[in-house]
């Protein structure tokens, strides 16, 4: 694991933009191609801004990267607490994926310097089908299963037969979950589905049912980039980077791996001990 800790959120979102754009190029030059798992949660729309924006948008042909989610809540993506809806609303090109000509913009757009957003192939943007499962009256495991179909159907599979993501984003929430995965989730089970649906938190909000990839996966990706800011995440980042490991307790712990940059800002890495920030 490597930590990079910097001054503020801003920082943060370049570094984490620069770590992706690495392993997307990796992935790109190997196959031609590269598979990102998106995240959602506070730290997602800095590094969205950094990414939608000059230089990071230029860097690489984002038509050849495939967009998935490491989990997102059960609700339609113009729901406010859609991580998929907040990349179509910061990162993509909506008339992209309108299929409409142009790259017409809102005045909010152009003043936040996010016009027009990335082009991307409208084809290669997997998000998780909530809508489908709540149209046929279905629930989140219906929408993990079929995600896990698509998910198996286009990304590369290494040899333990899992998926292997060029790029895994991810972050830590207040109870110490990553994805949603929350403490003593069945999806912490070696033998978990690959995605699974999860009932509602009644200890964190949203309280919404949800979809996520097992934790697992994040072992075999090119790199995971766990994005973690401000001083209300002091406490738990300092518990589950310096704490005792219980990965069934503390989920985020599952993404202390070899593979994986931690990039935290000033006041989220306040309590680590200082060892740990000098390693």
């Amino acid at each position: 694991m490597r930590l990079i800790v910097l001054p503020d959120e801003t920082a943060v979102a370049l570094a984490a933009a620069e770590e992706t754009l690495n392993g997307l190029k990796s992935g790109i030059a190997a196959r031609g191609a590269a598979h990102i798992a998106m995240t959602g949660g506070s730290g997602a729309v800095p590094l969205y801004r950094a990414l939608a924006r000059e230089p990071s948008r230029s860097e690489i042909d984002w038509r050849d990267v495939y967009f998935w989610w490491g989990d997102d809540r059960f609700v339609p993506l113009d729901h406010p607490e859609s991580n998929a809806g907040t990349a179509y609303r910061i990162l993509f090109d909506v008339s992209v994926l309108l299929g409409n000509s142009g790259t017409g913009a809102v005045g909010t757009d152009i003043a936040a310097g996010d016009f027009p957003g990335l082009q991307i192939d409208p084809d290669k943007v997997h998000p998780i089908d909530s809508e489908g499962a709540i149209a046929a009256s279905a629930g989140p495991e219906w929408a993990a299963a079929a995600y896990a179909n698509d998910i198996g159907s286009l990304v590369p599979a290494g040899e333990d037969g899992l998926p292997v993501f060029d790029v895994f984003l991810g972050g830590v929430g207040p109870d110490g979950h990553c994805l949603s995965v929350f403490p003593n989730s069945p999806a912490l089970d070696r033998g978990a589905p690959l995605v699974m649906g999860i009932a509602a938190p009644t200890h964190v909000e949203p309280h919404l049912p949800r979809v996520t990839l097992a934790p697992r996966v994040m072992g075999t990706a090119g790199v995971v980039i766990m994005v973690v800011t401000g001083a209300g995440k002091a406490d738990v980042v300092a518990t589950v980077l310096a704490g005792e490991r219980d990965e069934a307790r503390w989920p985020a712990q599952t993404a202390i791996l070899d593979n994986a940059v931690w990039i935290l800002d000033e006041p989220a890495a306040a309590k680590l001990p200082a060892d740990l920030r000098a390693a």
